[in-house]
């Protein structure tokens, strides 16, 4: 009997946590390819975009590393052309368990990208994403989507 009062205190109280507070406005989650406009704006301030983060690896399968330069030069002949309302790259160190089962460690950037959801946004990315894995040797370029809310 103390058992199960313990462990209903327990997920009471881990439960407790789950609970989001009330008249907070938090982006409704959309699939990149639905247009916020569909769904009534929850945003507080500006309106819903997507966040696509991309995360490129700097490093070839062979070995070597892929230089600034060439790396600038993607920004500027492929990136750029198609987001010309601006983006933002940080440097990054990634991490991930190969198949192998040996961890393996690499510089990377981040390129963030604020964009409308649409189907012609989502195929700019996917088209850098075959780019820069047919270019510099890559396996994966690892993407992630998330609804924000954005104001100038």
């Amino acid at each position: 009997m103390k058992k199960q009062m313990i462990y209903s205190l327990a997920m009471a109280a881990l439960l407790a946590g789950c609970q989001q507070a009330h008249n907070v406005p938090h982006p409704a989650p959309l699939p990149p390819t639905v247009s916020p406009e569909v769904v009534k704006n929850p945003c507080v301030h500006g309106s819903v975009q997507v966040q696509t983060t991309l995360w490129f690896g700097l490093s070839r399968a062979h070995g070597s590393n892929i230089p600034e330069k060439a790396w600038q030069a993607f920004i500027d002949n492929d990136v750029t052309p198609r987001f010309k309302d601006g983006l933002s790259v940080y440097n990054a160190k990634g991490q991930w368990l190969g198949d192998d089962g040996h961890l393996a460690r690499e510089n990377s950037k981040a390129l963030m990208l604020i964009h409308s959801a649409d189907k012609e946004n989502d195929q700019k990315i996917e088209q850098l994403r075959q780019i820069y894995k047919q270019r510099f040797e890559q396996e994966s370029v690892m993407r992630v989507d998330n609804n924000v809310c954005v104001d100038f």
